[in-house]
């Protein structure tokens, strides 16, 4: 960072800390002691959807990479898109196995990373839900490094319980390294799991 750089208020800007997304099955065993939040054992990575060749080839080694575990229960690996043209990598787990679902979100990131996708990169999401069926994900920014709980409102569209997520936000504050910047806890409308 130059002397232009400081007088003009610029910062750099956070690289992303993927070894954060290891964090969840600690904060996980939080959640559901503090809310009553367990696993839903599905989990997505998202991403500017991305044409052609190069991009097409890291999304088949990435599914195939995760396809090939021989653990996995369920569906494979499954490439979606939402209404507001984001793509999404999900993979589905047993609820029992989030530190495979982790591993299986580190991996999506990891390998577009090193395949130069990484300015692609937008969150990954982990599900979770309780007993009375309401959905959260906890949502890391790839960009920023951050977590921040992301709470659809059941049944509303588009709507979001903001007690909820700053009922989490407090709860997990040892265990994850969270969003400050409200103005960041983007809603993810559509996404899976949630």
């Amino acid at each position: 960072m130059g002397l232009l750089d400081i007088l003009l208020g610029r910062t750099r800007p956070v690289a992303p800390d993927l070894d954060q997304l290891f964090a969840l099955p600690a904060a996980a065993v939080t959640l559901e002691a503090a809310a009553g939040f367990t696993p839903t054992g599905v989990g997505a990575v998202c991403f500017a959807t991305v044409e052609g060749a190069a991009f097409e080839q890291t999304h088949r080694e990435v599914q195939a990479l995760l396809d090939a575990d021989a653990d996995r229960t369920g569906p494979p690996v499954e490439l979606t898109q939402d209404g507001y043209g984001y793509s999404w990598l999900v993979s589905r787990r047993s609820p029992g196995q989030l530190p495979q679902l982790v591993n299986d979100l580190h991996a999506v990131n990891s390998s577009m990373e090193i395949n130069g996708f990484g300015p692609q990169l937008l969150c990954s999401l982990a599900a979770f839900e309780d007993e009375r069926g309401r959905r959260l994900g906890l949502v890391y920014l790839y960009k920023r490094g951050t977590f921040y709980p992301f709470a659809p409102l059941p049944g509303a569209a588009e709507r979001r319980d903001s007690a909820l997520e700053l009922q989490v936000k407090a709860a997990l504050a040892s265990d994850l390294r969270t969003e400050q910047d409200l103005s960041r806890w983007f809603p993810v409308w559509g996404a899976p799991g949630l």
